[in-house]
């Protein structure tokens, strides 16, 4: 297992641990506080936060669009922030169009394909992910600030591994969603 020069164990140690079977009351902890995690999350209180002090005139849609553009590998398309968001493609277009129109977006011609329309940030649109991501921060950091610093770096650390192994079984491109329940779910006698 590796550590780093505080002793705290590094990220590549933590992601590649493997172990025994999870303990039913470690999963039964963890499913009860996904469920409380989700309704917080569900009413996106940090988004909605951070729309209310920097752009009042946004809504959350438009912050995921910001979000998976700079996620998305290779040339941003409205079809590619569509299947990223999980929406319908009309309505990746219709939100696009929005932050077009506000000068957040632009559109570009691909340089690989000239019949391909790219979207793009524009300045202000950098500023504004800029802003919004530091307002989360600031909100997420008032949320930690009490706890010690070996507990939160391990946190993060497996906060990340817990996350990655969840997109893994639940959002890789090769599996559906229904495809994932029913390798999770027990066969039924």
């Amino acid at each position: 297992m590796g550590f780093d020069m505080f002793g705290n164990m590094t990220s590549k140690s933590l992601l590649n641990r493997k172990s025994a079977s999870p303990s039913s009351e470690d999963v039964a902890r963890v499913s009860e506080m996904l469920g409380r995690m989700r309704i917080l999350i569900g009413r996106r209180i940090i988004g909605r936060t951070a729309i209310a002090n920097i752009a009042p005139g946004l809504e959350i849609s438009h912050l995921d669009v910001l979000d998976v553009m700079r996620r998305i590998e290779g040339e941003v398309t409205v079809g590619a922030i569509a299947e990223a968001m999980r929406i319908d493609p009309s309505r990746g277009s219709r939100l696009v169009a929005d932050l077009v129109a506000r000068g957040i977006l632009r559109r570009d011609a691909s340089q690989a394909d000239g019949r391909r329309s790219l979207v793009v940030r524009t300045e202000l649109g950098d500023g504004l992910l800029a802003e919004i991501r530091s307002v989360k921060r600031s909100l997420l950091a008032r949320v930690l600030e009490d706890w010690p610093e070996d507990e939160l770096h391990t946190f993060s650390l497996l906060f990340e591994k817990f996350v990655s192994s969840y997109e893994e079984v639940f959002v890789t491109p090769e599996k559906s969603p229904d495809d994932a329940l029913s390798e999770a779910s027990p066969p039924m006698a």
